[in-house]
Parts: structure tokens; sequence; C-alpha cells
């Protein structure tokens, strides 16, 4: 059995070979950025989180946190809401949903969250994925 320290450290590895896979995705010509997406679009996209989260200003929390101001925000930094405890342990490692980490979450969460209690397997449709991120930042 693995002691505190080890796991300490295979999340601190797991943490930081994630980033610069992030870092890294950023920097390749065919990531698009929200620009290229649709929010009309994309809002019809969030009909598929909407059994889980609201994106209203003020909106209650449901299996999910609320989504409004989500873009800019960090991990886990809702007051009330009930996070997984990987999703607060990956948010103090400071991570924050900017459109990278967006983007990465939302194509395959247990790829950024482990063991993450969100059960959405993710988006594989790169239009669908930008016009998402684009309505995401107009929740502000």
């Amino acid at each position: 059995m693995r002691d505190s320290a080890d796991l300490r450290e295979e999340f601190r590895m797991r943490h930081f070979v994630f980033s610069m896979v992030v870092a890294a995705a950023t920097m390749l010509p065919g990531v698009a950025s929200a620009q290229a997406g649709d929010p009309a679009a994309g809002q019809r996209v969030f009909n598929q989180c909407r059994a889980c989260h609201t994106p209203e200003k003020g909106g209650r929390h449901g299996v999910g946190p609320n989504l409004w101001g989500v873009v800019g925000r960090n991990a886990a930094s809702i007051e009330g809401f009930r996070y997984s405890a990987n999703m607060r342990e990956v948010a103090e490692g400071g991570l924050a949903w900017n459109e990278a980490n967006l983007r990465a979450y939302l194509t395959n969460p247990k790829a950024v969250v482990p063991r993450g209690s969100m059960s959405f397997a993710g988006l594989r449709n790169e239009q669908q994925l930008n016009d998402l991120i684009a309505y995401q930042n107009t929740l502000k």
C-alpha cells in the first residue's frame, strides 16, 4: 500500500504532465479558439449539460455547479457546492477554467480529474466543442 507522500507525488506528477499537454496543445495550429465557435449553436450543445448544470447568473446548483462565469474562474471555487475530493485536489494545484483547460476537460473529463464525479464522457465533435466554449464565454 502506498503512503500519502507517494500519492501526493503521483498527483503532482499527473498535474505537471497534464499542464504540459494543455500548454503544448494550445500551440498546435489545429487547435481552434472559441472565436471560431458559434455561441447560439453552443447554447444548443449546452442542452446536454442541463441535466446537471445551470448557466444563469445566480442559478441553482444541480448535480454539478452553476456555470455562470465559468471561463476564467478557478476550479472548485463556488462556495456552497460540494466538489469531489479529486476536483478539490486538482484545484489546489492551480487549475483554472481558461479555454485550454475547458477544452481538455470537456473533451475528456477523466483525463483532467481522473477520480472526479462528473459522469459525462466528453465531447468528441470539434465544432460542438468550439461552439460550447464560445457559449460559455458569454456567461458573464
